[in-house]
């Protein structure tokens, strides 16, 4: 995958991924995100945080990934991203099968497309005020205007270097960290917009993309 870091772009092949559920720092709000999903039919979680591996190649740049039925929706999440020893900072969809996610959460996740932003940041030069960093979705449908999905800062999801700690983070892997609460609950949309926006560097990560359904064949 080719990402720009500063004005140089750079490749680099992502062999493993890896998607953090249930990742919030409050308890409360983790519990308030069950209970969201548990409306849709999602059993609870085993344990929490939990750590899927999916497949690599679900990790895209597109900016228009196919998706079977109308019942999927994105997820706006910081992405770690490691090679060479060092870690990078980027912004990523865990875009989900919410019907199948009534029946498996693991499976939900490995039947979409991640579509992830083309821009990346030093891990190193955010670490030390990642809770002031404040991620943002917006959805739409058809032709339709833009609706606020999520907003609130990193601080409300457990802290990034944990999270990269406790799944295994190593070269060539890249981890999807976990997600905010949904303003108005969780539901599909056709289009999908997400920024991963820095205060004190003054700089902004953005992500859009949008969805093809195909058909469900009985």
């Amino acid at each position: 995958m080719r990402f720009m870091i500063g004005a140089t772009q750079a490749e680099m092949a992502i062999d493993r991924l890896i998607v953090a559920g249930w990742t919030g720092r409050d308890a409360a709000t983790v519990e308030h995100h069950i209970e969201e999903l548990a409306a849709l039919g999602v059993a609870p979680p085993s344990q929490v945080p939990l750590f899927y591996r999916v497949a690599a190649s679900l990790l895209t740049q597109e900016p228009c990934i196919e998706v079977l039925g109308d019942h999927t929706s994105g997820e706006a999440e910081p992405l770690l991203v490691q090679r060479d020893e060092r870690c990078w900072l980027g912004l990523a969809s865990d875009h989900t099968d919410r019907a199948l996610e009534a029946q498996s959460v693991a499976a939900s996740k490995q039947v979409c497309a991640k579509p992830c932003a083309d821009e990346l940041w030093d891990f190193a030069e955010v670490e030390g005020h990642l809770d002031a960093l404040e991620l943002r979705s917006w959805i739409a449908s058809g032709q339709g205007d833009w609706t606020l999905y999520q907003e609130g800062a990193l601080a409300a999801i457990r802290p990034l270097g944990a999270l990269r700690t406790a799944g295994g983070l190593s070269d060539g892997a890249a981890m999807l960290c976990g997600t905010l609460g949904a303003i108005g609950g969780v539901r599909p949309a056709t289009r999908f917009r997400a920024t991963l926006t820095d205060p004190v560097l003054s700089r902004e990560i953005a992500l859009e993309y949008t969805t093809a359904t195909l058909p469900v064949i009985s």
